[in-house]
């Protein structure tokens, strides 16, 4: 583990214990959810083949400007419902949810609830 920061490490200590559990398929690929003090980002993988199906975050260009300065928890929601708007389109509708060591609550719960919104199941 590369950071010294007791916060970090206990976050990466978690994320392998989870993902030893987690295996994205083609079936029912992996949603893995990511955030920075900034941003959030947000991805669809299938582990087998190892390849990113979907992904959206708030850094992309045409995300950024519909974004609202209302909060970072509402641009989860957005992310999202995006997400799961991209995923549907190519024909995925059920996932396994990777919290990828985060405490599932606030931008991280707020995203996992605007991908239900927007017709994933999990």
């Amino acid at each position: 583990m590369a950071s010294t920061n007791p916060k970090a490490q206990a976050r990466l200590k978690r994320k392998i214990r989870i993902r030893k559990r987690l295996l994205g398929t083609q079936q029912r690929p992996r949603l893995s959810v990511f955030r920075s003090s900034k941003h959030i980002y947000a991805q669809i993988i299938d582990d087998v083949k190892g390849n990113t199906l979907v992904a959206a975050s708030t850094t992309e260009p045409e995300i950024k400007g519909q974004l609202t300065q209302s909060g970072k928890i509402v641009d989860a929601v957005a992310i999202g419902k995006l997400v799961a708007q991209r995923a549907v389109e190519k024909g995925i509708t059920k996932v396994v949810f990777d919290r990828n060591g985060f405490l599932y609550h606030g931008r991280v719960k707020a995203l996992s609830d605007g991908a239900r919104e927007g017709g994933l199941l999990f």
